[in-house]
């Protein structure tokens, strides 16, 4: 008997989704739709719309009707906290409907959803907080004239105007918030496209904006793939700016698309995060656990900053991986509904190819391979499912050291120092986040000033809604997260005052 979820359709309450623009739901003019295939059974789940370059034009003018001539950019403070607060208690309100549309999505298990900050919809209704909260307290400065003169020089930070944010399929509750929350708190209107892999939750949390009061034409959607809905709107020359998480070819597609009107751009594309694991850790087993389960659960190492190398110390390597490895057996596939099940599987048999061809390859190379690399069998055979794989003994210089894999697939790599541990770390073309474990102080401070990647986690890893989250190097431009974000859809503007006796 194989895994089929196709009953729980109708028990979440799955509709079809539309285009919103303007505050209208509607089909594509053309009537083109996408089938959704459920990742742990292949099964339809559902359609959406496949915007052609027609539907997302009325789109992004909508929006720009919106920024242009309509209420929300000009809106006092107190209109725009109302709003994002209210919003923030209604995902609070609807979080277990959302944690089931998203099941349907992308195969992402209750129990993650649910227990995991990071995957909740809890942080979604945080971030909105956040981001309210920052609406009356950005501002500008009052400068002292610098040649003499009566005058005042002012700054001030207005919206940027029409964003695109285009969010990938594996996080869509936080990447929904960390785009939408600081946009619309900065003032800014926004098209946004979900993943066609990834767009019932995200059309759910679409609808409860106007809910929660947000003027029509502020958030429009146009849903699709790459070609032909994120050409057109990437492409499109009234967009301001544009706000991608994704892979690195996509969003140098982006920068290349964007540089003829120079639209802004913010680009997250993930990492070859390393985890630094030394003798004095304070709990090596711990240190492995956490390691594997960034790499493993919940998403399936389908996360932009999985921590997918393992540098360990080889005085406590064999320690390592034993706990690595009984990590990695507790992992548990099935049906994303069940609490027990714990992991994913792949979004797409095109993902579970590459996934296994990366694996194959690491063998090949001459990486030892202590457990996993396989298909799942048996009542999972239908589903995109590859067991946890640990590869041990890996030079730096292999494909499975360099490429992010976007799957359960860790690289563990010894070390003899703290040179070698970072230089190996930093030999990478990405540099989201990285990991270190130690009890000296001294050597964690010292280590998270030289490792090159955006955040470092002592001791321990996590996403904060106030914190800036982004990478070095090839992982991305800009920052998301805390007031980093909020100034990143803003435009700084400075008012040159003369005080003449007619204007006292």
């Amino acid at each position: 008997m194989t895994l089929s979820l196709g009953p729980r359709r109708d028990a979440v309450g799955l509709k079809d989704g539309a285009l919103l623009v303007d505050g209208k739901w509607r089909p594509a003019s053309d009537g083109a739709t996408w089938t959704h295939r459920h990742p742990a059974t292949g099964e339809a789940i559902g359609t959406v719309p496949v915007a052609n370059e027609s539907d997302v034009d009325e789109a992004v003018r909508a929006a720009r009707h919106a920024f242009d001539e309509g209420d929300w950019p000009r809106a006092r403070a107190h209109i725009r906290v109302g709003v994002l607060l209210r919003y923030a208690s209604l995902l609070r309100e609807h979080a277990e409907e959302l944690r089931g549309l998203q099941a349907l999505d992308n195969g992402v298990p209750l129990m993650f959803s649910t227990n995991i900050y990071a995957g909740s919809v809890e942080i979604a209704a945080d971030v909105f907080t956040h981001h309210a909260g920052w609406v009356d307290k950005v501002g500008g400065q009052t400068l002292p004239p610098y040649q003499g003169g009566d005058h005042l020089a002012m700054t001030f930070r207005d919206p940027i105007g029409v964003v695109a944010a285009i969010l990938p399929w594996n996080a869509p509750f936080l990447l929904f918030a960390q785009k939408l929350g600081p946009a619309l708190a900065a003032g800014c209107t926004v098209v946004l496209k979900p993943s066609e892999f990834a767009s019932f939750a995200v059309l759910r949390m679409v609808e409860l904006l106007s809910e929660a009061g947000l003027p029509d034409g502020v958030v429009n959607v146009v849903t699709g793939p790459g070609s032909p809905t994120g050409e057109a709107l990437i492409t499109h020359p009234l967009v301001d700016k544009i706000s991608f998480t994704g892979s690195r070819a996509v969003g140098r597609h982006i920068v290349e698309a964007s540089a003829g009107t120079l639209k802004r751009v913010s680009l997250e594309l993930g990492g070859k995060s390393p985890t630094l694991v030394f003798p004095d850790a304070p709990d090596v087993g711990m240190a492995a656990m956490t390691t594997v389960g960034t790499v493993t659960m919940g998403l399936s190492g389908q996360a932009c900053v999985a921590h997918t190398r393992a540098l360990v110390h080889r005085d406590v390597y064999d320690q390592f991986l034993g706990a690595a490895e009984t990590m990695a057996g507790a992992v548990t596939y099935g049906d994303p509904f069940e609490l027990s099940t714990t992991a994913s599987p792949l979004i797409n048999t095109r993902q579970l190819d590459r996934v296994l061809g990366l694996i194959e390859r690491g063998r090949a190379a001459g990486a030892r391979l202590v457990c996993g690399g396989e298909r799942a069998g048996g009542d999972l055979a239908e589903g995109n499912f590859v067991r946890p794989t640990i590869f041990a003994d890996v030079d730096n210089d292999m494909e499975i050291a360099r490429e992010e894999v976007f799957g359960p697939v860790l690289a563990v790599i010894p070390f003899t120092d703290e040179n070698e541990a970072v230089r190996i770390a930093n030999d990478t073309d990405y540099g989201l986040g990285a990991g270190l474990y130690t009890a000296d102080a001294k050597r964690a401070f010292r280590l998270a000033r030289r490792l090159r990647a955006g955040t470092v986690g002592i001791n321990g890893f996590q996403v904060e809604p106030h914190l800036p989250f982004g990478g070095f190097k090839q992982s991305g431009l800009g920052r998301e997260g805390g007031q980093s974000a909020f100034e990143a859809y803003t435009e700084l503007k400075t008012v040159l005052m003369p005080l003449t006796d007619e204007m006292m």
